[in-house]
């Protein structure tokens, strides 16, 4: 599905790429909670503006396929894992809030990295503990991955941070995670680095569209100045390119402003920043997905994932040549026909289906190479009567990069 993309600075002259070769690359990401498109897009931010300025605005979405298998719902903790894992949460399993049963068979982009190059240093600047002990996960079940610098858990210092009716508390919390942040990326300057937000949801929630509300943004907007200083910082002083994502992880109902979880257009509608230019012709042709933000990362940083990993991947590279996007795939009496978008007419895509969905227990999934077909033929139709199931993972992969799809046809939905 073909989804248009809003400029929200038509203005702003774009600089020349500013990554040249062999400097060390470095990522952070912020999520700041809870502010739909329309909101960021009217309000003064003048540091998400100096961002995009080196590189660009996207409007973007949560939420999943909407009345498909990847519809999720569009709550803070199913945000930060469709980011963190590139999956929706027919995959992560990440359900709400109380985050009872992730699955941490996706691996989430701090073990990618971790995985890759154990050498590198990761961070984790947040209010709750949660982010870092259960959706990143210092638990046996990753290997009993750790964080190298861990700054989270403030709001459980009420000494400090004494809980005042009105939420100001969180604000102040807020600036200490940004602080920290700041402090931390410019001392030590961390190889993968995430930033959580949570007083603008807090406002959303308690005044809805409101001057509350307005001012928690731009609030918000003053904390990510002092870390995208930081960053300036490093590149200035060191031998290193850092790339940047702030985005947020759902909108806000249409009519106050104080809900989310649905799948109202604005609940869905989002958007993220980044200082990276040029970004690639699927940022320019489509709306990208929180699920995106991985796997860009993944490849401005070079990080090496295991081909099991990567056919599970949802997300779509903003960053670096692509050959194929946004898959289709339709069961037809017996067979399966399989479509793309080309994004880069060269080469071959190969077509590997599997009947099963073992890779959630951690098992590996057989997939058998059915087709292979120039990309520039963006479709395929391949047999399945030899290997018949109510449900097929369909994986496309061409000389850039692979994309994947499900095919339910009743009965089992690979949960």
């Amino acid at each position: 599905m073909t989804r248009i993309k809003y400029l929200l600075f038509p203005l702003l002259l774009i600089t020349i790429n500013a990554f040249p070769q062999g400097r060390t690359k470095k990522a952070l990401f912020i999520i700041a909670d809870g502010i739909p498109a329309d909101v960021i897009e009217k309000l003064n931010t003048p540091n998400l503006k100096a961002i995009a300025a080196t590189g660009q605005y996207l409007r973007a979405y949560v939420g999943g396929e909407k009345g498909v298998y990847s519809q999720t719902p569009t709550i803070s903790a199913n945000g930060y894992n469709s980011l963190l894992t590139a999956s929706w949460v027919n995959k992560h399993n990440v359900w709400d809030n109380d985050i009872k049963a992730p699955n941490y068979n996706y691996w989430t982009i701090f073990r990618m990295v971790k995985n890759a190059y154990p050498q590198k240093k990761t961070a984790i600047f947040s209010s709750w503990t949660d982010n870092r002990t259960k959706l990143v996960g210092e638990k046996p079940e990753t290997g009993n991955y750790k964080i190298d610098y861990a700054f989270d858990g403030f709001e459980l210092d009420t000494v400090k941070f004494p809980h005042d009716k009105a939420g100001n508390y969180m604000h102040l919390i807020d600036e200490q995670v940004a602080n920290s942040a700041a402090a931390c990326v410019k001392e030590k300057g961390p190889d993968l680095s995430w930033v959580y937000l949570e007083y603008t949801d807090d406002m959303g929630h308690g005044y809805g569209d409101s001057p509350q509300y307005y001012d928690a943004i731009e609030k918000m907007d003053a904390q990510v100045g002092r870390i995208w200083a930081a960053i300036q910082y490093r590149q200035k002083h060191f031998n290193e390119d850092w790339v940047i994502f702030v985005t947020t992880d759902h909108g806000r109902s249409e009519d106050n402003g104080k809900n989310h979880g649905g799948q109202s257009a604005r609940q869905r509608n989002t958007w993220m920043v980044t200082n990276y230019h040029p970004l690639n012709n699927y940022a320019k042709y489509y709306t990208p997905g929180i699920i995106d933000i991985t796997p860009s990362i993944i490849n401005f940083m070079g990080v090496k994932v295991s081909k099991a990993q990567l056919r599970e991947l949802d997300g779509t590279s903003l960053i670096g040549t692509l050959s194929v996007a946004v898959p289709q795939a339709t069961y037809v009496q017996g067979m399966l026909d399989v479509s793309w978008t080309a994004l880069d007419d060269k080469g071959t895509a190969k077509i590997w289906v599997a009947a099963s969905n073992n890779f959630k227990d951690g098992k590996p999934d057989e997939y058998k190479l059915l087709a292979e077909v120039p990309v520039n033929t963006r479709h395929a139709l391949v047999s399945v009567k030899n290997m018949p199931s109510a449900f097929y993972k369909v994986c496309i992969e061409a000389p850039h990069n692979m994309v994947n799809r499900w095919v339910i046809t009743g009965g089992k939905d690979g949960k």
